[in-house]
């Protein structure tokens, strides 16, 4: 990372990837801005201010996602890459995973429901108030960053779509109390 430039070596994953193209950068989407002999993207100030995008070093395993095409095969949770928080993680045990979020996502965060660490869609297994368990298969643990994190490490969240928009409209159509 340099200033506010992110530059990610050109993969298979990223060998298509134009200027202009939206890509989940650890679950935060990105607008790719220049293009070889790396990938580069800005982070705005905001992106800093919200994200642990801020705390890349050179040589950061990230997780990357090209945005989904609309006629395409859909396979598994609804993701955005607007991340909603930044937690930490707070546990580990073997493949199961306990992080910690601000208190205003905790209403989001149910048994059974989804949520993105980092980009990766997970299923909840413990909600526990501002803390909860992800248990996480091999496969997942492989091939993304997760299994680099230590205690303490920022992770970026991104809670259940469906869940944020019920809430909303729980909200703004209520009877006035």
């Amino acid at each position: 990372m340099d200033g506010n430039e992110l530059r990610i070596e050109r993969n298979s994953l990223l060998e298509s990837a134009a200027i202009g193209d939206s890509v989940a950068v650890n679950g935060c989407c990105l607008t790719v801005a220049s293009g070889d002999p790396h990938v580069g993207f800005h982070l705005s100030e905001e992106t800093l201010a919200r994200t642990s995008m801020g705390g890349l070093v050179a040589g950061s395993l990230v997780n990357l996602e090209l945005a989904m095409r609309v006629d395409g095969r859909f396979g598994g949770h609804l993701v955005q890459g607007h991340v909603d928080g930044v937690g930490t993680v707070v546990g580990i045990e073997g493949e199961r995973y306990r992080f910690r979020i601000p208190a205003d996502g905790a209403a989001y965060v149910i048994e059974k429901g989804s949520i993105a660490v980092d980009g990766i869609s997970l299923t909840v297994v413990e909600p526990m108030g501002v803390e909860f368990w992800v248990a996480v298969v091999p496969h997942t643990l492989s091939h993304t960053n997760l299994r680099e994190r230590k205690l303490g490490d920022a992770v970026n969240l991104e809670y259940d779509v469906i869940a944020k928009m019920v809430e909303r409209m729980v909200r703004v159509y209520a009877p006035p109390a």
